[in-house]
């Protein structure tokens, strides 16, 4: 007779939870008057952040968090060669769409969709299932190579796009399973070396990129044009203070931030809400992150672990790659920040995601 699973963390749930509310208050203020501007309609943004992301991800949040993890490893190669079509369909044309010079949408009977969220999801569950299979992965052509093998498609098809700023964050991840997995060191090292030439290439392909870089270096030098948004951003961050102006008071929304419903937001919360309350939500991100690594740490199997664990390294590198080109550590990569930033593919996804996590702390071994 098959044991009773416990309830899941309630712990994990309620600090994220506290993110989404927060997160769906502040693009209230944020998006108001872009939506006004553009569609007339001050709510615009949080009606689709309502109807196309929070409503399906709960419904796909209720099947994951009760389905067992072991059931996802069952259909992981359906699911990751699913996320390869869905990518493939960005380059056909008519159903692909090309915004901000990326390809990285689909439009399908009136609905867009990003792949690439799906595809981080995918690729999570992917490596999980490969590295729990491959034991020796000392061995590199029977054991490295055919995983790497099996992920180079849908980090070559992003890159293709070109979508840098998911390619970094699949890379991230794909880093840090390999080395949670035991993969030797100097195979990383190897790998991280590929990587670097890789960055050069890109940089090469398209001039723009190298002019990013500049930018973020010296943003001064170009304040009305590539240093533009990283420059108000500056002033964004800097006019909250301490205490911040209110919530609702900021300045910068007012058409002069660039893309403040979308990966520009934490601007207008360190504008609105201060250093306070901003610490308040970095720390949450990084409680949120040892809570789910500890479940993932607690799970009975290595594809369990490795599963909960890819999920946290999403999920905390992204939000940190947000938050660090907003203050200028990193340069713009046009990358949401999660559960906060607009975007109904990306939070749809995001709550999968997390109900996976429930699913997993079902069964992990954690107080």
């Amino acid at each position: 007779m098959e044991k009773t699973r416990k309830s899941a963390d309630r712990l994990f749930l309620f600090l994220f939870a506290i993110l989404i509310l927060f997160g769906l208050v502040m693009l209230v203020s944020a998006s108001a008057p872009v939506g006004y501007a553009k569609f007339g309609d001050t709510y615009f943004f949080i009606k689709k952040q309502l109807l196309f992301g929070l409503l399906p991800g709960l419904f796909l949040f209720i099947i994951l968090g009760n389905t067992r993890y072991i059931v996802l490893q069952k259909f992981t190669g359906l699911i990751y060669l699913f996320s390869l079509v869905l990518l493939t369909l960005v380059f056909i044309p008519g159903i692909g769409l090309v915004i901000n010079g990326s390809r990285s949408w689909v439009q399908l009977a009136g609905f867009s969709f990003q792949p690439s969220e799906f595809v981080k999801l995918a690729v999570i569950c992917m490596l999980a299932k490969l590295l729990s299979e491959h034991k020796d992965l000392r061995d590199w052509k029977n054991g490295l190579m055919p995983v790497l093998a099996m992920i180079l498609p849908a980090a070559l098809l992003i890159a293709a796009q070109p979508d840098v700023g998911t390619l970094s964050i699949l890379i991230v991840i794909i880093f840090g399973m390999l080395y949670l997995a035991n993969t030797p060191k100097i195979y990383l090292a190897l790998l991280g070396l590929v990587g670097i030439i890789a960055f050069f290439v890109l940089l090469w392909a398209a001039p723009y990129r190298v002019q990013r870089l500049t930018t973020f270096l010296h943003p001064e030098l170009d304040p009305q044009d590539v240093g533009y948004q990283i420059n108000q951003a500056y002033l964004a961050v800097g006019s909250g203070g301490f205490w911040g102006m209110g919530l609702g008071h900021s300045r910068q929304k007012f058409q002069y931030l660039p893309e403040v419903q979308a990966d520009s937001i934490f601007a207008v919360i360190a504008e609105e809400m201060g250093l306070l309350i901003t610490a308040g939500l970095v720390i949450l991100i990084v409680v949120i992150t040892l809570r789910g690594f500890k479940i993932a740490k607690g799970m009975p199997d290595q594809f369990g672990r490795l599963l909960g664990a890819g999920i946290m390294i999403w999920f905390v590198w992204q939000s940190f790659l947000n938050i660090g080109t907003i203050i200028g550590l990193l340069p713009l990569t046009g990358v949401p920040l999660p559960f906060i930033s607009h975007g109904g593919s990306a939070f749809m996804i995001g709550l999968a995601s997390i109900g996976i996590m429930a699913s997993l702390s079902k069964e992990s071994k954690i107080n």
